[in-house]
């Protein structure tokens, strides 16, 4: 399976980590979740917006050109049968509809799921608007735009985005492109998040000083070679005097709530924005919800959702999703498999006992990558072991073919596994699917991942996969389970085919 053999690329989730804080109080304008303190765009950030409001103007602008000329749909009668009026329609729905539905705000673009949930969302009420136009007006044409029109911009808007998105990433892994951010709070705390914003600089932040209780650091004035400037009841003064982009709160005993909504006052004005850590640092952002109650701001968390419309949407895409790709992998799958058989003895096809979802077994397929016999002598090669925690792997192992070191470095090896899909043991998007003796030494933590299907892909099939260590591969394990969505799946298939591409920790 994909996901069997395991740089995180670019948050596909949107969960919230160390380095994505949510604000639990409310600044002096009263606005709820971050706390957006007079915070005008930088430079890069202005740019960047107008270059992506530019593609998506242009790309609209070249699919309803393309199809008016395709189509050629000019000569109706009708003023609302005319090609300029639909095409012309069409295009300021469509903008307006991305307007509406803030997917060129600055605090979604460029990394997470969110930014493809807002695009979605956008194109999915131009089309219900064009269905209900064209229902009022009894226009013939308007299917043209619904069916043809919409789903190709959609294309078109999510690769360019994805486009300038790989850009900007590149550009803040050189150095560029971050906002400078003021760590306050204990050290640990701090600690932590200035080793992630450094693991991940996708994201956009660069801790370029630290507060602390007592101004002290680990090594008198330093965390990690960032600088202590001072003390937590400092913060705001070093903030107007430095003019840091990012203010992080991360927990620490001083911060009580009358001493964040003082902060939160004496920033405003600034062009600092404020956020401030909650605890739960791996529930993703469309879980938690800031609400005010008798006029106390509370975050509130909803349950994961295992059942229901979206997971119904999810079976539907699997089962179309892998009836598609098997047709249009036949023809290869069926050239691998002879030449399985000619490169070693043995069947083309190994089956395997896996356990799937609520801890049922099922026999998962793939093409055979290594000799007839391989489970009889790995006991003899336990002691090189070089699989993170109950993975067993081995970056040179004796017991794969010359075909089949091919085969698992692109991910060949795991197409039988649409038959999984399709059957419905798996899914196309997952969790890992685990060997009986592993998912034996679960514990309960671990044994979450069991709720969903497994996946052919997944998260850390895009994060490395083998080259992970085992706490981080059940961390993104059981961060799918927990905050699971339509448009994550989706980010995560499109980033698939790159991790098959280069192939990073397939082995």
């Amino acid at each position: 399976m994909l996901g069997e053999h395991v740089e995180p690329a670019g948050d596909p989730g949107g969960s919230v980590q160390q380095g994505e804080l949510v604000s639990l109080f409310p600044s002096a304008r009263g606005r709820l979740g971050n706390v957006a303190i007079g915070r005008p765009t930088s430079d890069w950030e202005q740019r960047y917006r107008r270059t992506v409001i530019i593609s998506d103007t242009v790309a609209t602008a070249f699919v309803v050109a393309a199809i008016g000329g395709f189509f050629g749909v000019r000569d109706a009668a009708n003023w609302h049968e005319k090609w300029r009026i639909l095409a012309f329609g069409t295009e300021l729905l469509v903008l307006g509809a991305l307007a509406v539905s803030r997917a060129w705000a600055p605090a979604v673009l460029g990394q997470g799921a969110e930014e493809f949930r807002r695009l979605g969302r956008a194109l999915f009420t131009a089309v219900v608007v064009l269905a209900l136009g064209g229902i009022a007006l009894t226009s013939r044409n308007i299917k043209l735009w619904i069916f043809v029109a919409i789903p190709a911009i959609a294309l078109i808007t999510m690769t360019e985005r994805y486009l300038l998105r790989l850009w900007l990433h590149k550009q803040r892994k050189e150095g560029r492109c971050l906002r400078p951010v003021l760590a306050a709070g204990s050290l640990a705390t701090v600690r932590d998040l200035i080793t992630r914003t450094r693991k991940f600089p996708h994201l956009g932040w660069r801790v370029e000083a630290v507060c602390t209780a007592d101004g002290l650091g680990l090594a008198g004035d330093q965390v990690d070679g960032v600088p202590v400037v001072g003390r937590l009841a400092d913060v705001a003064n070093h903030v107007r005097r430095d003019g840091y982009r990012v203010v992080a709160v991360t927990p620490d005993p001083h911060w009580s709530p009358d001493r964040l909504q003082r902060l939160a006052w004496n920033l405003e004005g600034s062009d600092a924005e404020m956020v401030v850590a909650p605890v739960l640092m791996e529930v993703a952002g469309p879980r938690l919800h800031v609400d005010a109650v008798l006029g106390i701001p509370l975050l509130r968390v909803s349950m994961p959702t295992f059942t229901g419309g979206r997971r119904a949407v999810k079976e539907v895409v699997d089962r179309m999703g892998a009836a598609v790709l098997l047709m249009l992998f036949a023809p290869l799958m069926v050239l691998v498999g002879l030449l399985v058989v000619v490169d070693s003895p043995g069947g083309a096809v190994y089956r395997q006992r896996r356990i799937g979802k609520d801890g049922r077994e099922f026999t998962i397929f793939k093409f055979r990558t290594m000799v007839a016999g391989a489970d009889g002598v790995r006991a003899e090669l336990a002691d090189r072991n070089e699989g993170a925690g109950l993975l067993f792997k081995l970056r040179r192992d004796p017991r794969v073919t010359r075909l089949g070191a091919v085969l698992r470095r692109y991910s060949i090896d795991e197409l039988p596994q649409l038959f999984n899909v399709l059957t419905g043991s798996m899914s196309l998007v997952g969790p890992r699917p685990p060997l009986p003796e592993e998912s034996a030494a679960y514990g309960p933590d671990i044994r979450r991942r069991l709720l969903v299907k497994p996946g052919l892909t997944g998260l850390w099939q895009i994060s490395g996969r083998s080259d992970l260590p085992w706490e981080e591969a059940v961390r993104l394990d059981l961060r799918y389970v927990e905050d699971w969505s339509l448009a994550l799946d989706a980010v995560i298939l499109w980033k698939t085919l790159r991790a098959v591409v280069y192939g990073q920790g397939a082995y």
